[in-house]
């Protein structure tokens, strides 16, 4: 482990100015500066990783490390996360190193897919120090928190969708507009929520930030402009077209009964 640390320090560190904490790290030996969607961290459930780090204190001041946190965060939501306890003291203007081997038993009831990490540390007191964000390829089952949420969005879109059309066949939806719209926005979204995580999790497509916001905002959208443009339906106490022919056809028939000679 002590060599994997000290490959880190050949790293060039960019931003290791006067003033700057910065981290260089890497995950059995795969440096987490440079995973990429098509390179990413390769993570495999149940098999211990080496996570190896070097601090440099580019600051007027001693900074104590206190917990090294590896968390994986999708949509705003975190679904790993291992929090490690360590205590090290980095010097003013000195860089110290430190490798450890973490157990991801866990893992694989947790997440699967390409899924945005990072690896963060913080003071005693749980103050961010610095953080590496880095692209994690978690070989985990779909059959997880990670897996069974995306199951669950699917569901509950197939349920709102149903009940949506359902309601546009029997003319049951709002008469206005902007309600009708709203009505199909959440399916809409639904779909591309299914759409991010169903391709995160069989390792197609990365869901970083701004990706899965703007299709949840395409797909969202689309389901609004459906929804407004449905066809108004009749008001309480209005007759519908149909109804209105029937009762022409009904008038009809009793004007010409009446006209039969007695």
């Amino acid at each position: 482990m002590t060599s994997i640390a000290a490959a880190l320090l050949m790293f060039p560190v960019a931003a290791a100015a006067s003033g700057a904490v910065t981290l260089n790290a890497s995950i059995n030996r795969s440096n987490l500066a440079q995973a990429t969607e098509a390179h990413p961290v390769p993570i495999t459930p149940g098999k211990p990783i080496t996570i190896a780090l070097v601090v440099h204190n580019g600051t007027s001041r001693s900074l104590l490390v206190g917990s090294v946190d590896l968390e994986g965060r999708v949509a705003g939501l975190t679904f790993f996360s291992f929090d490690t306890l360590v205590r090290f003291d980095v010097p003013a203007g000195h860089s110290k190193s430190l490798a450890y081997v973490l157990d991801t038993t866990s893992l694989k009831g947790q997440a699967t897919g390409l899924v945005p990490a990072s690896l963060t540390l913080s003071t005693p007191s749980g103050r961010l120090v610095v953080s590496e964000p880095f692209v994690s390829d978690i070989t985990g089952s779909v059959i997880s928190v990670y897996g069974l949420f995306g199951l669950g969005i699917l569901i509950l879109t197939a349920l709102g969708l149903v009940e949506a059309l359902l309601a546009l066949a029997h003319g049951r939806l709002p008469v206005n507009r902007w309600r009708r719209g709203i009505r199909f926005l959440i399916p809409g979204l639904g779909v591309g929520a299914i759409l991010v995580f169903s391709l995160s999790a069989f390792g197609k497509w990365l869901p970083s930030n701004g990706h899965w916001f703007v299709i949840l905002a395409v797909f969202g959208g689309a389901g609004f402009v459906v929804g407004y443009l449905t066809p108004t339906p009749p008001m309480p106490g209005e007759k519908g077209e149909e109804e209105e022919d029937e009762d022409e056809v009904d008038g009809a028939g009793v004007e010409h009964v009446s006209e039969i000679p007695a």
